[in-house]
């Protein structure tokens, strides 16, 4: 027998293992129906998180406190989180009727509701990844809110240092601080926080809002608070998962009434028996790629192609967005805000309404029925394949079922690339789960090739499902990328919609045994590059272009141009 010695795990083995741990421990938990994050109960998940140090959490094990990735996490909780002690995570359990007001996250699209001083109710009706993400999240601000504890407490008795001090005078005052004021108070929460006054005045005003100029000492003296709490009255914070939502979780509950509100959608319009074309993308880039150039066709005379799609995204242009919206509905769009809970809105278009000559498309050859296509909002993780598993089942009524002619398949999101840049493009020939290595490799409709010639890079080949953008880091994407994996990006969503795709066509025979997909995606972030990750802002307009190359390519397949 050969003698085994001194096997040392590599970072990226380190890494996968923590992640597998989180996983593990957060269903645990979740089962548990209750834990306390900085308690015995949640040391596990603290330290699966410590040692993994994703890189959207940047210096999360050292001793000051991480500020971008504190505000990347503060935009995904809902306002006034910090404050409370009790966070209760429940299913629509019809809190959208009573008197509390909802409050949606700038940056997540999921209800929350404060019951009182204490307590935080968030509505969980995307599935497992949504729980995923609201726990590292919550995890990790309260680390930091620990830091902040180590640095301001001087004794176990809750004697606190002049600068807690301070800060809480500042923090605590109802009206905006003057610039004086303001400065001050960032110099004692820079050695709260272990940071510079150049570094906390850098990032203080994007914590803000309109009501709340000064909401990053708000945000940072709550943190901090309850932390001393914690440690001088064992008060500890709380985190319970509803028996309503264990109980309905993985059941498809609010896929199947969002599968089904469509279904009667495309009966009730005479639509169900035609071929449908599936496509997942925002909801606004396949309506402007069809509609926008004829609609503004005498505004954008002799200007570029793309400089439609810019002004368009641009918030300040309500009113020229709202004139493709309007011509759009008259002319075979269906719109239908989601009213199921999963918070996927959808669009319907009938071609057959279509006047190609008032499209970008008149050089379409429709053969036989002219098609229906079906654009869902972009869904969250798991929440993938509960959708697209829901939608693609048979139509039934109450004398027969009816199934879905669906030709295609085209899913087009946004994704983190490890080779390359902010706005390139990829092009996906296989989806690998990460932790299990499941893997589904297929036949892709979109090729590198197509994209060539647009002054925009773009990549092919294996693309990484991960178990949440927030959880990644250099050591294990590196060895994605650079291993015979040779991952090129990495995602949330495509191992789950390719997952529902086969079982429908090839082992459920619910659909066309040889429906055809595409997956493209555009890069948001590249996690390997220090200074480009999640946390260090968004795309600007630097993603108008590819999101709608990318669109304009898949409808050009589907019209057959």
């Amino acid at each position: 027998m050969i003698e085994i010695k001194n096997i040392s795990r590599s970072r990226a083995q380190e890494s996968s293992a923590a992640i597998e741990r989180l996983y593990i421990t957060m269903r645990h938990l979740f089962n548990r129906g209750f834990y306390k994050p900085m308690g015995v109960s949640g040391e596990t998940l603290r330290e699966a998180l410590l040692e993994l140090r994703p890189e959207i959490y940047g210096s999360i094990a050292e001793e000051k406190v991480e500020l971008n990735g504190l505000l990347y996490v503060i935009e995904r909780l809902p306002v006034g989180i910090e404050e409370c002690r009790y966070i209760n995570l429940t299913s629509d359990e019809g809190y959208s009727n009573s008197h509390f007001q909802p409050i949606v996250p700038p940056k997540r699209r999921r209800n929350c509701y404060r019951i009182d001083d204490e307590q935080m109710n968030v509505e969980i009706t995307r599935g497992r990844s949504d729980i995923y993400d609201i726990l590292t999240h919550l995890t990790f601000i309260f680390i930091e809110s620990h830091k902040i504890k180590d640095r301001v407490l001087i004794d176990d008795e809750g004697k606190v240092s002049r600068d807690w001090e301070k800060l809480e005078q500042a923090a605590l005052q109802t009206k905006k601080l003057t610039l004086v004021e303001r400065e001050k108070a960032i110099s004692h929460a820079a050695n709260v926080l272990g940071r510079t006054f150049a570094e906390v005045s850098a990032i203080y005003d994007d914590f803000g809002n309109a009501s709340q100029p000064d909401r990053f000492l708000h945000v940072i003296y709550w943190l901090g608070k309850l932390a001393i709490e914690e440690v001088v009255e064992n008060n500890k914070r709380t985190i319970t998962f509803s028996p309503i939502l264990r109980e309905r979780l993985g059941h498809h509950i609010y896929g199947d009434i969002w599968a089904t509100n469509i279904k009667n959608t495309l009966a009730e319009n005479g639509l169900i028996e035609r071929p449908i074309h599936i496509i997942s993308a925002n909801m606004h880039s396949v309506m402007n790629s069809v509609f926008a150039p004829h609609v503004l066709a005498n505004k954008y005379k002799g200007k570029g192609e793309y400089q439609i799609y810019e002004d368009l995204s641009t918030s300040a242009n309500k009113e020229i967005r709202q004139k493709v919206t309007d011509f759009a509905l008259q002319h075979g769009m269906i719109a239908m805000p989601d009213t199921s809970g999963t918070n996927i809105d959808v669009q319907i278009f009938d071609t057959a309404k279509f006047d190609w000559k008032k499209t970008a498309f008149p050089s379409a050859k429709i053969e036989g029925q002219a098609p229906v296509v079906i654009v869902m909002d972009y869904a969250f993780g798991e929440q993938a394949f509960e959708t697209i598993d829901e939608l693609l089942k048979p139509y039934k009524t109450a004398t027969n079922k009816i199934f879905l002619n669906v030709e295609s398949v085209s899913i087009m999101g946004k994704a983190g690339i490890l080779e390359g840049g902010k706005g390139d493009i990829m092009i996906a020939t296989a989806h690998v789960n990460e932790g299990t290595a499941d893997n589904y490799p297929f036949e892709n409709e979109l090729t590198a090739a197509m994209f060539e010639g647009n002054d925009i890079p773009v990549y092919e080949g294996p693309m990484i499902t991960v178990l949440g953008t927030s959880l990644q880091n250099r050591d294990l994407l590196k060895f994605f990328h650079e291993s015979t994996w040779a991952a090129i990006g990495l995602e949330m969503e495509g191992a789950y919609y390719q997952k529902a795709i086969q079982s429908a066509s090839k082992i459920r025979k619910s659909i066309n045994p040889n429906v055809k997909v595409r997956y493209a995606y555009y890069a948001s972030d590249n996690p390997l590059e220090t200074g480009s990750t999640l946390a260090s802002g968004g795309l600007g307009t630097t993603g108008v272009k590819p999101t709608y190359l990318i669109t304009i390519k898949i409808l050009e397949q589907i019209f057959n141009c």
